[in-house]
């Protein structure tokens, strides 16, 4: 993803670039201090995101939100800001902001939010067709943390989920169940179960894949 940071502060700035410089398959590709300047380099550059401060010199953040979206239509906005008032939170919401972030941001949050960005974009375009799943990936976010263990079905667990995610996020040429089982410790039927689930939430794919000799095998991929 090219990521563009628009903040005023320049020492902020350069945290903010240092800290997204250590994650993967994402690049700076450049850094705005105004509002104007802000909507000149999305246009110039057209960033995958942007992290937007809502206190910019010459006009809030959150007033050019639309200006920004007008001149990269498909540009993610993540909002970050110290002010905690009620309406700039709700104008952000009607926005269409993927993210609201309060200073002083907690860096895992920031990792989390950028992560959150990576996947949809991801997503939206890998995915042929908008699925129910799909859709409530983008919009059931919002969920009680006493109930996140209640949301996975019989059978799977959400660690072991976690890890099969990052397991299969690395085969670029695709996995057998029986050998992704292998690197996690789990038999082929407990793999395949782990799989076929990130198939059905539409996080993976299968296909046949013919070999020299014997019966064809099925590899997955990571969506």
């Amino acid at each position: 993803m090219n990521v563009m940071i628009a903040e005023d502060d320049y020492h902020v700035a350069g945290i903010h670039e240092k800290f997204l410089q250590q994650l993967p398959d994402i690049h700076v590709v450049a850094k705005a201090q105004t509002a104007n300047e802000t909507i000149q380099l999305v246009n110039r550059y057209q960033p995958d995101l942007v992290l937007l401060d809502v206190y910019l010199p010459d006009q809030l953040g959150v007033d050019v939100v639309e200006q920004l979206y007008e001149v990269a239509p498909h540009v993610q906005i993540i909002l970050i800001t110290a002010a905690t008032e009620k309406d700039i939170f709700t104008e952000a919401l009607h926005l269409g902001v993927i993210d609201y972030l309060i200073k002083p941001i907690a860096f895992e949050r920031l990792k989390e939010a950028i992560e959150k960005a990576q996947a949809q974009s991801k997503q939206l375009k890998q995915s042929p067709r908008i699925t129910q799943a799909l859709a409530d990936s983008f919009f059931l976010r919002v969920k009680d943390n006493s109930d996140k263990e209640s949301e996975l079905p019989k059978g799977i667990d959400r660690l072991t989920l976690e890890k099969v995610r990052h397991l299969l996020s690395k085969q670029q040429d695709g996995i057998t169940a029986e050998a992704l089982g292998k690197e996690f410790g789990a038999s082929r039927t407990t793999s395949r179960r782990y799989l076929e689930y990130l198939i059905s939430i539409d996080e993976a794919k299968a296909e046949l894949e013919y070999g020299i000799v014997g019966r064809p095998e099925r590899k997955y991929w990571k969506l």
